[in-house]
């Protein structure tokens, strides 16, 4: 159950603008593409998403770009990943009527890791992503000392 390309993509872009949020700085798509690989087209219309979802704030211009619309610790995961990916509910039976107990069973743990993993990501914000990264990024230098 990890993240569909679209949504890693799209994390990997509020990393980035979340490292720059104490400054004000506003990051271009183009700037963002080439950090982290991203093709630039396909960046720009998760960013278009994530603007109207109210996640980011855009403005034009030469010094215009991409900030975060609300501090990083107030972006929870789950916010970009029903963004990105939407809502993730299967279309099939609820209510189990007409299914075979074997898929029955299996619906029943589906549902139960889908429950925990929105609530891992609810209690994840873009904040504590950036955390670990640091602490990832601090470790590897100290390695290579």
């Amino acid at each position: 159950m990890g993240f569909a390309a679209k949504t890693t993509y799209g994390l990997l872009a509020l990393m980035e603008l979340a490292g720059v949020e104490a400054s004000g700085e506003r990051l271009q798509v183009a700037e963002i593409a080439s950090r982290q690989g991203i093709p630039e087209r396909y960046l720009e219309q998760m960013m278009a998403s994530l603007r109207r979802a109210g996640l980011l704030r855009s403005s034009r211009g030469p010094r215009g770009g991409y900030q975060l619309a609300r501090p990083a610790a107030a972006i929870s995961l789950a916010e970009v990943v029903e963004c990105l990916e939407g809502d993730g509910e299967p279309n099939g039976d609820p209510g189990g009527n007409g299914i075979s107990p074997e898929l029955q069973v299996l619906q029943e743990l589906s549902g139960s890791l889908r429950q925990q993993r929105l609530e891992r990501l609810q209690r994840t914000s873009l904040a504590k992503l950036l955390e670990q990264r640091d602490a990832l990024q601090q470790a590897q230098a100290m390695y290579f000392i």
